[in-house]
């Protein structure tokens, strides 16, 4: 299972949607026994890549903490950033896309 966590531009905060999610994900993730979580990290085009490097880190590492919170054990969650890379909405650099400033949440 995928989960999407949406971010406000150059922000780590985790909104009371993305809350949501992240619970959602950390109940199914009980229920279904589940024992690795991977977290990756993204941000939208604007921005030097290695600011953008270091927030999607900081995203990533702000949902493991809310899933930490909610029980799952941080052994069992990875973490990684990419940064601008692997964009949900293809856009130029420096463009503000609000889809690309995620964290993804896969269940294995």
């Amino acid at each position: 299972k995928s989960y999407q966590v949406f971010f406000d531009f150059d922000r780590s905060a985790i909104t009371p949607e993305a809350k949501r999610t992240i619970e959602q994900a950390a109940a199914n993730a009980k229920a279904e026994k589940t024992t690795t979580i991977s977290l990756t990290g993204h941000t939208d085009s604007v921005g030097p890549d290695a600011y953008n490097m270091a927030l999607s880190l900081r995203r990533a590492n702000a949902v493991k903490a809310e899933l930490v919170k909610l029980g799952i054990p941080a052994n069992e969650i990875s973490v990684v950033g990419k940064g601008k890379a692997g964009q949900l909405v293809p856009t130029a650099d420096g463009v503000r896309e609000p889809q690309n400033r995620r964290v993804q949440i896969v269940l294995q």
